[in-house]
């Protein structure tokens, strides 16, 4: 169970008798605040993309396949109007796949939480399961860590964003593509 309505309940009623101080033990000791900071943590695509292929592209918290985010940039900019991009990610203007099929970078114990910020506590996610977890721990959440998958099996399309660019290398004007295929061709061949 997330939270502890039984504790809030008890404090409602002390204050309900005009006992404010009681109240506030009670939160105190059975339902402390403790705050969750954020660092607004930044990773290289060098970083993510090794993740991601330590991973096998695979959402670790459900499972579910992800794409390169280069391979889906490159669609948003072949499919303007099919597979559209919006640089603030507006959710009127923009792709649902980019939330749903987007790899991320995610410390499964939270930074916040006393978690490293190290390889070891990263795992690939989508943006929509990062969003969600934000800095809560996976049990508090029910939610399970998954195997990484194989890259024999999916490898996030990441093979066919270097092949289709190898062959168009006119969409390497682009300075987003052209970032994650420089990194998608180290990580790949080294």
């Amino acid at each position: 169970m997330i939270g502890n309505p039984d504790t809030i309940a008890a404090a409602c009623r002390e204050i309900s008798h005009g006992t404010l101080d009681r109240a506030r033990k009670i939160i105190t000791t059975d339902y402390p605040f403790t705050p969750f900071s954020s660092s607004g943590r930044q990773y290289t695509e060098h970083q993510k993309t090794k993740i991601f292929l330590r991973d096998g592209f695979i959402d670790r918290y459900s499972g579910d396949r992800l794409v390169f985010p280069g391979a889906l940039r490159l669609l948003s900019i072949l499919m303007p109007e099919e597979f559209p991009f919006h640089r603030n990610w507006k959710t009127s203007e923009c792709h649902f796949a980019f939330w749903q099929l987007l790899p991320t970078i995610d410390h499964v114990i939270p930074v916040s939480r006393g978690g490293e910020d190290s390889e070891t506590n990263w795992v690939c996610t989508s943006q929509l399961r990062n969003g969600s977890k934000s800095n809560w721990l996976l049990e508090e959440l029910g939610w399970s860590l998954n195997d990484p998958g194989k890259l024999n099996d999916w490898d996030g399309m990441i093979n066919w964003y270097i092949s289709y660019l190898d062959d168009n290398p006119q969409y390497l004007s682009n300075k987003y593509i052209y970032a994650w295929y420089r990194v998608a061709i180290l990580e790949t061949t080294t």
